[in-house]
C-alpha cells in the first residue's frame, strides 16, 4: 500500500482547517435545539424562522444593496486607476499615485475607518454633507478599500496583453473607444469579473469600516451578527450563514463553469484557425506572406 507523501497530507490537513467550520456550521444550522453546542436532531425550524426575523433579514438586504454597490463603483474607478498605471508610463506623480491606490491594501482598517469617520464629520461641518452617517457613508468606505484590489488585479491582466492587436486596430482606423469596448475590454472581462466578485465578498464580509461609518438605521448583515453573537450563538444566525455559503458557492460554480466554456470555445476557435490554414494551399500561404 502506497504511503501518502508528505505534502498530501498537509493539503488535506489545510483543506480540513479551512473548510471544517463550515461543515459543522451548516450542520448545525439543521439542529432543533435552541442551544447551539446540544444537538436535538434534525429540523428546518431555523430557516423557516428566518420568514419571520424581521431584523436579520433587513439587515442582509442592506449588506446586498452596499456590496452589488460598491462592486459596480470599485470595478469602474479600479480600471481607470489600472489604466493610468499601465498605459502612461510617464507622468509627474506616478510613483506617489501607484503608492495612494495600493495603501488601503497595507493600511489596517482601524485607521481606515477612523480617517474615514473623521473626514466624514468634518464634511458635515463644513460642507452639511452627509448630515448623517447611513448606507453612503458605508458604500464610500466600501468602494475605497476595495478599490485598491481591483486596481491591482485589472494592472496585472493590462501588462500581460499584446499592445499589437490594439494598435494594429487603431491603424485599420478604429477610434480609442471603439478599441476599447471592442478589444480591450473582451480580453479584461475576466480579470474584471474577478475584482467585481472580491469587491462583492469583501463588502459584504466588512465589519471594521462599517462600525465607524455607519448610523442609526444602517446596520449591516456583520454587525448584526456580531452584535447577537456577543449574547451568544443562535440557531438562526447559523441558517442566515449557510443560506450565504450555498449563495456564494452557487455564484463562483456558476463563474467558473462559463469562464471555463468560454475558454473552451476559445481554443476550439483557435484550433479550427489553425487547421483551416494548414489545409490551404502552399501557393495560397506564399502569396500572404
Amino acid at each position: 500500500m502506497r504511503r501518502p507523501s508528505f505534502s498530501s497530507l498537509m493539503l488535506w490537513a489545510g483543506l480540513l482547517f479551512i473548510y471544517l467550520p463550515m461543515i459543522i456550521l451548516v450542520v448545525y444550522s439543521f439542529n432543533d435545539s435552541r442551544l447551539v453546542t446540544v444537538w436535538g436532531g434534525w429540523s428546518l425550524r431555523w430557516y423557516a424562522g428566518l420568514l419571520d426575523n424581521r431584523q436579520l433579514l433587513g439587515a442582509l438586504g442592506r449588506s446586498l444593496q452596499v456590496a452589488l454597490c460598491s462592486a459596480v463603483a470599485a470595478v469602474a474607478l479600479g480600471t481607470l486607476a489600472a489604466f493610468v498605471l499601465t498605459r502612461i508610463p510617464r507622468f509627474r506623480g506616478r510613483s506617489l499615485f501607484g503608492g495612494l491606490v495600493t495603501a488601503p491594501l497595507v493600511m489596517p482598517e482601524v485607521i481606515t475607518g477612523l480617517s474615514l469617520l473623521l473626514l466624514f464629520v468634518a464634511m458635515a461641518q463644513v460642507v452639511g454633507w452627509p448630515a448623517e452617517r447611513g448606507l453612503t457613508t458605508i458604500w464610500i468606505a466600501h468602494t475605497t478599500f476595495c478599490t485598491s484590489y481591483v486596481a491591482v488585479i485589472v494592472s496585472a491582466r493590462l501588462r500581460e496583453l499584446d499592445l499589437s492587436i490594439e494598435e494594429a486596430a487603431m491603424d485599420l482606423g478604429a477610434r480609442p473607444w471603439k478599441v476599447f469596448l471592442l478589444i480591450t475590454l473582451p480580453m479584461i472581462a475576466p480579470s474584471l469579473g474577478a475584482g467585481g466578485m472580491l469587491s462583492f465578498a469583501l463588502s459584504l464580509d466588512d465589519l471594521v469600516l462599517a462600525s465607524f461609518v455607519s448610523g442609526p438605521g444602517a446596520t449591516t448583515l456583520p454587525m448584526e451578527i456580531f452584535s447577537a453573537v456577543r449574547l451568544g450563538v443562535k440557531p438562526d444566525i447559523n441558517a442566515v450563514a449557510s443560506l450565504i455559503l450555498l449563495a456564494v458557492s452557487l455564484f463562483t460554480f456558476l463563474a467558473w463553469f462559463f469562464m471555463r466554456r468560454g475558454e473552451a470555445r476559445r481554443r476550439r476557435a483557435l484550433q479550427q484557425i489553425h487547421e483551416d490554414e494548414k489545409r490551404q494551399p502552399s501557393w495560397q500561404s506564399a502569396g500572404r506572406a
